[in-house]
């Protein structure tokens, strides 16, 4: 057993053909047993290197995209479209579960062993604290991908996914509750948290996390929980210490590019090359926006005949997990729960104002100006579906407000999926299930 994990922890050490990104420029190199923080850096650089590229998927099964059916690379992609999760054709891209795991794997070694052999250090320190909070981020990444959305009445008794903690590569895990992987996301955090030595992270490597990372994580984390009073605190923190937001009338640079000043985290390739191009933007989603006076439009979208091409990702540059203008929307809706209506309109009203021309800004004021709790909350959705378009959110918006009906055109057929569908939970790849009977 001893030995099958050195080999595994060597080979975390000589990942030389790792497609490491731009800013993910730190490939490692040679073959030695992780002792010191420059080894189990390396080895943390491999975990944040591989991390699975799951969001563009989840956008497939939104009503942000539709699949081009004229392209080879259709069939990968169409049943993810239709809510085709049992049976697939074995042409079907699975949603990554080894992956998940395998980097668990390597954030086990960083934390169990290298709290163990890293000479105490600011270093370590940092190093132990940022695998805490990506495994943290891996877990609450799973339990909304394969779990329900949370729910504090049944999250205790709703099945979660498998936690693993330690360095065994012949344990047989089984799920565990909702409940639970919230739990452990929170402990892990709290670890995090109490060894964090940086505040931020330059640009280049602002893949890594740091104090302000983590604490938009909590928020995002909060959030999620419907916990509005944390979730308004972790949000007004990072703002206090970050909260400049792209001004697009004067800047062609859209707010999800990693040098952008918005950006916090910028880990997640929220939309990969291959799903943008074998994708274009639903007419629902381009709808949603006034072309004249929403400046987000032609730095989200191109014209391509008489449909839209997606160009916020596709490349490094848009790599983005955290970003400031989440902050103030998870600041608005938290405000809003709390029956602070007033003060929640002024939260995204700081945004909106960056993001549409200054008429256009006047106008969305005056139409805010009149709302309800539940319009406003309404708008709230509608804002962030614009705002955060194809970068990993709409899906766990779905899920944990109104899991609407969604209707998918593929080859000429109508596929449905249907309000508080089960198929808002995505079922474990059917590999997994084959090789673990547990699942």
């Amino acid at each position: 057993m001893r030995k099958i994990t050195t080999f595994i922890a060597i080979a975390a050490l000589s990942f030389s053909s790792i497609g490491c990104d731009r800013f993910l420029d730190i490939q490692p190199e040679g073959k030695i047993i992780p002792m010191n923080v420059e080894d189990y850096r390396k080895v943390l650089t491999s975990a944040y290197s591989q991390y699975p590229v799951h969001k563009s998927l989840t956008a497939l099964r939104t009503d942000e995209l539709t699949i081009d059916e004229t392209l080879n690379e259709f069939n990968v992609y169409r049943e993810i479209a239709m809510w085709k999760d049992s049976n697939n054709d074995q042409a079907t891209a699975e949603f990554p579960w080894v992956t998940f795991y395998s980097v668990n794997f390597y954030l086990n070694q960083v934390i169990n062993e290298g709290s163990k052999t890293m000479a105490d250090s600011p270093e370590k320190n940092q190093i132990l604290a940022e695998a805490y909070a990506l495994r943290a981020y891996l877990y609450f990444d799973l339990v909304n991908l394969y779990g329900k959305p949370y729910n504090s009445a049944t999250a205790a008794t709703d099945r979660g996914v498998p936690i693993s903690l330690e360095i065994d590569l012949e344990q047989v895990l089984k799920p565990s509750s909702v409940q639970a992987v919230y739990d452990q996301v929170h402990a892990d955090m709290a670890k995090a948290e109490g060894l964090m030595v940086e505040e931020k992270q330059p640009a280049g490597i602002n893949y890594r996390f740091s104090k302000i990372a983590l604490k938009a994580f909590q928020a995002r984390t909060a959030l999620y929980q419907n916990d509005w009073n944390k979730a308004l605190s972790y949000a007004q923190q990072v703002i206090a210490v970050k909260g400049e937001l792209s001004n697009l009338n004067t800047t062609p640079t859209a707010p999800n590019h990693y040098a952008s000043v918005e950006s916090i985290l910028a880990l997640d390739n929220a939309l990969n090359i291959a799903v943008q191009n074998v994708s274009y933007a639903s007419p629902e989603l381009t709808s949603k926006y006034n072309t004249t006076t929403d400046k987000r439009f032609s730095l989200y979208f191109e014209k391509n005949g008489s449909k839209y091409k997606v160009i916020k990702g596709g490349t490094t540059d848009f790599r983005v997990s955290f970003r400031t203008a989440e902050m103030y929307f998870i600041q608005s809706e938290a405000l809003l729960k709390l029956n602070r209506l007033s003060e929640a309109k002024e939260a995204i009203l700081k945004v909106l104002k960056n993001r549409y021309t200054p008429d256009g800004y006047i106008t969305v004021q005056n139409q805010i100006n009149p709302m309800n709790t539940s319009d406003f909350m309404s708008f709230i959705l509608e804002e962030r579906f614009r705002e955060f378009a194809l970068e990993g959110h709409r899906w766990m918006d779905l899920r944990r407000a109104d899991q609407k009906k969604i209707i998918h055109n593929v080859n000429g057929t109508d596929y449905i999926l249907q309000q508080n569908d089960v198929r808002y939970t995505i079922e474990f790849p059917m590999s997994a299930k084959k090789n673990n009977p547990l699942l």
